[in-house]
């Protein structure tokens, strides 16, 4: 009673408010990973597009060049590529899609268990072509025709991590966003007919066992809600994109899921192949910033 009265037992930490919170920097340093985009590999993919495709690949990742724990921000370099190998003569990749931005992340009062963070990025978009983005006709060119955009996004997460009945660990895991280009540079081909301004939502749903994440549900969606010349704002088959994907672990795996997704493009987000719109499903693996038991 009076050791108690005294102090801390002996070897207990007492946190100040100043290691409080380095200690919720370092743990928000995580979650900023752990929330980034998943890398895929996918075998015949985008099963329901206009083109046919032998391959797609999705890789990305997030270099965290300001992360300290004495700061409650930020800062990473975020690229991310995807390139589709067509089922053509030679394998072609005729435009891969290019994305590369800086993101800037706030820490909002909360705990690592019920989080709240902001992000603000600034994302380049381009296919690296230099052809006229219109053919003679009108139409697009999606041979070697350019694409490129630029375009601001800020976004909202917010989530929690609880334990249920079987001693399984949960995160529940939300986002919120708005996504601005048309205040930047841009292909002018792509006037009037492209999702500048978009809102978005995703939700991620993740189990972990003995502290190793071993399954994730994802779901996102978003809306493009600027005009269109020729789409109106209840145009959903133009201005809907959404995915629902489901990423499991085999017990033998080691940062890596199985991989299933389906979804629908209003407005494909392979750069130049904006115009085509379809329901697709894909297969395949998948990779990121994965909770691990070590």
């Amino acid at each position: 009673m009076l050791f108690g009265l005294l102090g801390p037992a002996y070897g207990q930490e007492v946190l100040t408010s100043d290691g409080l919170n380095r200690q919720l920097n370092a743990e928000y340093l995580k979650l900023y990973q752990e929330n980034s985009p998943l890398s895929y590999t996918s075998p015949l993919s985008e099963l329901g597009a206009p083109s046919k495709y032998l391959l797609s690949g999705r890789l990305t990742t997030t270099y965290m060049l300001v992360a300290t724990k004495r700061l409650p921000i930020a800062l990473a370099i975020q690229p991310d590529f995807t390139v589709r190998v067509r089922t053509e003569k030679s394998a072609g990749v005729r435009t891969p899609s290019f994305k590369l931005g800086g993101i800037l992340y706030y820490r909002l009062p909360g705990t690592a268990k019920e989080y709240r963070y902001l992000n603000l990025s600034y994302t380049h978009h381009s296919n690296g072509q230099d052809g006229d983005a219109l053919n003679p006709d009108g139409t697009i060119n999606t041979i070697n025709g350019n694409f490129t955009t630029n375009y601001l996004s800020l976004a909202y997460h917010f989530g929690r991590q609880y334990r249920a009945p079987g001693l399984s660990d949960y995160s529940l895991n939300h986002s919120a966003s708005l996504q601005i280009g048309k205040w930047f540079g841009y292909e002018r081909a792509l006037e009037n007919d492209y999702g500048f301004t978009r809102i978005g939502y995703g939700f991620s749903w993740r189990k972990y066992e003995a502290r190793k994440e071993q399954w994730r549900l994802n779901a996102e969606f978003n809306y493009a809600v600027n005009q269109m010349s020729a789409y109106d704002m209840a145009r959903a088959d133009k201005r809907l994109n959404t995915e629902l994907s489901f990423h499991y672990a085999l017990p033998f795996m080691s940062n890596v899921f199985l991989m299933a997704t389906a979804g629908y493009y209003g407005e494909d987000p392979y750069n130049i192949y904006y115009q085509d719109r379809y329901a697709f499903v894909r297969f395949g693996i998948s990779t990121g910033f994965l909770r691990q038991n070590n």
